[in-house]
């Protein structure tokens, strides 16, 4: 049976008691781990009287679900771009955040300066066209503010948002599509193929649990992801990228528009 591939920039692990299956198993698994996940968030925003509980519901499954089948094979979250925190991890770890924070520092400034333009574009969006790729309408005057309760979106962003959904997406999901497409074009100093562009795609269709088509658009930040991903090993810089990226956004609603959407 053929051994786990080991992952580009993570130190040699112990070897997994268990070898996971590849190839179209390894695409079998991932698809339906992602449908089940999917599921839960579709069924708890049924349910009226737990429908406010669909993200914490959501994180639990994203954990949850790739820990069950790694524990039955016997396997390590280290396997999946899981730095564990101890004295041997630390410089790569220091690494992985140092190109977190690089990768915000150079796209939230240019994405900050997007939705500035957007905002100009909004009173001449035709009105059928408007809610469909936006849910934004022109309100009051800009001007900069942060969202009430902000300290409690940066903990729920790192914890409750951005861990999970890499762990899931960046660290299970694509760990696995890769078992099945192990090849790819290197871009930048990172090998993407179709385990690449696929779980991008996954992630952005997770979000039409809420079904409004501008959802979509996380599309575009997941290829950042999944990039640094693949460039570093490991989902920390995703997780810091991913955090940010949705602050920064609460913080642009709140100056434009005067609250979160």
């Amino acid at each position: 049976m053929t051994q786990p591939t080991q992952d580009p920039g993570r130190e040699q692990s112990t070897p997994t008691v268990n070898a996971r299956p590849m190839g179209k198993a390894a695409l079998r698994e991932a698809l339906i781990l992602w449908a089940l996940a999917f599921a839960v968030i579709i069924v708890v925003r049924a349910i009226g009287p737990i429908a406010g509980y669909a993200k914490l519901c959501a994180a639990i499954a994203f954990l949850y679900l790739p820990g069950a089948v790694l524990w039955r094979r016997g396997e390590d979250y280290g396997d999946y771009g899981v730095r564990w925190f101890s004295r041997a991890n630390w410089p790569a770890i220091r690494r992985d955040c140092l190109w977190g924070l690089g990768a915000s520092a150079i796209a939230l400034p240019l994405f900050a300066l997007g939705f500035w333009g957007f905002t100009l574009l909004l009173e001449h969006l035709p009105a059928s066209i408007a809610p469909i790729i936006t849910p934004y309408v022109p309100t009051i005057e800009p001007a900069f503010r942060l969202p009430d309760r902000f300290v409690e979106h940066v903990l729920d962003q790192f914890i409750v948002v951005a861990l999970p959904e890499e762990l899931f997406y960046r660290g299970y999901l694509q760990t696995r599509l890769r078992d099945m497409w192990p090849r790819g074009r290197l871009f930048l100093g990172a090998r993407l193929g179709p385990a690449f562009w696929l779980t991008a795609v996954l992630f952005a269709l997770g979000h039409l649990a809420i079904f409004e088509v501008w959802r979509l658009s996380v599309f575009f930040p997941a290829l950042v992801f999944g990039w640094l991903r693949e460039k570093t090993g490991s989902i920390l810089p995703a997780v810091i990228f991913h955090a940010l990226s949705n602050l920064s956004l609460f913080v642009l609603e709140a100056s434009f528009f005067g609250a979160r959407i």
